[in-house]
């Protein structure tokens, strides 16, 4: 299967720009992301102006300039997928994540003790879904969607023009 490097950026800008369209909808709606979230949205930010690079390299640019971006932007998701793979795992309790999100609470000795805490406490945890769709978490959608742009994004890359 051949993908038209333009296609293939413009299909990843325009995922990468509903993505955090949505995120930022749930966020608004309260649905609080945790530590792991935020990086995992990482991905999408870097993604809007490479996508957009590559759409202008696509029609201005020799064809290897395109490609070149759209293999950075495979990688950058296969990344964003396995970050996202991780955090699932800690959702499903396969293993532990990080201890600042989803570690057990530590009892204080002292009050100024609990006051750091209190200063440094995370309101989400990374083990819990705050919302699921479909019985699937919005973590496991996101390993689902950082794949797929993953794919497309390769298939871009390897395009012979």
């Amino acid at each position: 299967m051949t993908v038209k490097p333009v296609h293939a950026a413009g299909l990843i800008l325009a995922a990468a720009a509903l993505g955090l369209i949505g995120a930022w909808t749930f966020q608004a709606l309260g649905y609080e992301p945790c530590e792991l979230c935020l990086k995992e949205r990482y991905a999408f930010y870097a993604a809007l102006p490479l996508a957009t690079a590559a759409i202008f390299l696509a029609r201005n640019a020799p064809p290897a300039a395109a490609r070149v971006v759209l293999a950075l932007l495979a990688l950058v998701f296969a990344a964003n997928a396995a970050l996202a793979f991780y955090h699932v795992g800690v959702e499903w309790k396969l293993w532990a994540g990080p201890s600042e999100c989803s570690g057990a609470f530590v009892k204080p000795a002292t009050m100024e003790e609990f006051r750091r805490q209190l200063q440094h406490a995370q309101v989400a945890r990374c083990d819990e879904p705050a919302l699921k769709i479909l019985g699937l978490s919005l973590t496991f959608w996101n390993f689902l969607l950082s794949s797929a742009l993953s794919a497309v994004a390769g298939l871009g890359a390897s395009a012979k023009r």
